[in-house]
């Protein structure tokens, strides 16, 4: 066949070029694409192939036929005797290709061709942008805000491809304006009839965990160990953190002079509050230390049922529970464990009935006195006033 008028490599290869599509895949969509519009077009009974030389950007057009002693089939077959005049080479078996004059090609068959094709380049898209993010699940990205929907659903640019940010992983509270760029966790990348669906996250807690170690040189290196993170996206969040070098101090390292640290990431979230707690391998301090800032009393901790009893008393009470149980629920997601808040009467002076008693106990001993009579007091009259699990989510209105 003759160069043709329009090239139509050169055409697809642009379009390859342009949409970051593999040209050879493009080319083989093509050759398919009008394969079959032209056999459902223009000659549905016949086998058509079709190729198109990358390099010449000549495009041949062939109906196949094989050669057979008796022929069954005239669109699909040609009988030895007929073959051999064409060719005295062919033998039974073999495929013979006839060139089919350009004349036949229809508008109609082009038409489908490109509709086909249009069809194989979406597709072809489609698994581009899959195959790249898909690799890139459970990264921090920076993304461009685009637009929202009516249903509260924001979408975020990444370069090839298009993430929704639901509103589930929003940080309530906050405002979004088109254009505008932030850091959006990649939490899930999945095929779907319509094309990969992009999940991004601004309420997830590895986002935090990011701007942490951003941030936080320790935190970088490893000198400083991020254990655990509880977070209530845009109100509050607890961090339990450990430093593997005596002198560098975990709870300092992040938050930096004058806060500067612990501020770059909180500016990141909306102002988010963040607390740094010390992390301990003891269960009961650590449950102490992530109830923070309220001051607890005895904590009777279980392993195996992962739950923990804690004696407050009056004046710490609203402390521990926080507004809306916040700072319990935290506190039972950052430990794993949960965590029965139990009201008791106040003790003139806890701390040292709690170290005598702990002492007697360690010494085999009964505690003894008033020490003994403090102690027997945080479990006077106690009453359980809040319960928190880790698995608790705060419902958002």
């Amino acid at each position: 066949m003759s160069q043709p008028e329009i090239n139509f490599a050169d055409a697809l290869r642009e379009v390859a070029q342009a949409r970051n599509i593999n040209e050879m895949q493009l080319i083989e969509a093509f050759e398919q694409s009008l394969a079959q519009a032209y056999t459902r077009n223009v000659e549905p009974d016949k086998r058509i192939e079709v190729h198109l030389d990358p390099q010449s950007g000549e495009l041949e057009v062939l109906v196949v036929r094989e050669v057979v002693e008796k022929v069954e089939d005239e669109n699909l077959q040609i009988s030895l005797a007929d073959a051999l005049e064409l060719d005295s080479g062919v033998e039974l078996g073999m495929e013979m290709e006839f060139p089919v004059d350009r004349e036949k090609f229809s508008r109609i068959a082009l038409q489908a061709a490109k509709q086909t094709l249009t069809q194989k380049m979406r597709e072809t898209e489609r698994n581009v942008v899959f195959n790249e993010y898909k690799d890139r699940e459970g990264q921090v990205l920076t993304a461009q805000i685009v637009r929202s929907d009516n249903k509260g659903n924001w979408f975020v640019e990444l370069g090839a491809g298009e993430a929704i940010l639901p509103p589930r992983e929003q940080i309530p509270g906050e405002k979004l304006t088109p254009g505008n760029r932030v850091k959006i966790y990649l939490k899930e990348v999945r095929k779907t009839p319509k094309g990969p669906t992009i999940l991004a996250s601004r309420a997830d807690e590895r986002l935090l965990d990011y701007l942490l170690r951003q941030e936080i040189p320790e935190v970088a290196n490893g000198i400083v160990e991020i254990k655990a993170i509880a977070r209530e996206a845009g109100q509050r969040s607890k961090v339990a953190v450990f430093s593997h070098n005596s002198n560098v101090d975990p709870i300092g390292a992040c938050i930096g002079h004058r806060g500067n640290r612990i501020q770059a990431v909180t500016g990141e979230l909306g102002r988010e509050r963040v607390d740094v707690i010390l992390w301990d391998a003891n269960t009961r301090e650590f449950i102490r230390n992530a109830l923070s800032p309220a001051k607890v009393g005895l904590i009777e901790a279980d392993s195996e049922s992962r739950e923990a009893g804690v004696t407050v008393t009056p004046d710490q009470l609203s402390l521990a529970i926080g507004k809306g149980g916040q700072n319990v629920r935290l506190a039972a997601k950052l430990t794993g464990f949960k965590i029965d808040l139990r009201e008791t009467a106040a003790v003139s002076d806890l701390d040292a009935a709690m170290q005598q008693a702990m002492q007697d106990e360690q010494s085999g001993g009964e505690p003894q006195g008033a020490a003994k009579s403090a102690f027997d007091a945080l479990f006077a009259d106690s009453k359980s006033v809040a319960t928190a699990s880790p698995d608790d989510v705060q419902q958002e209105e």
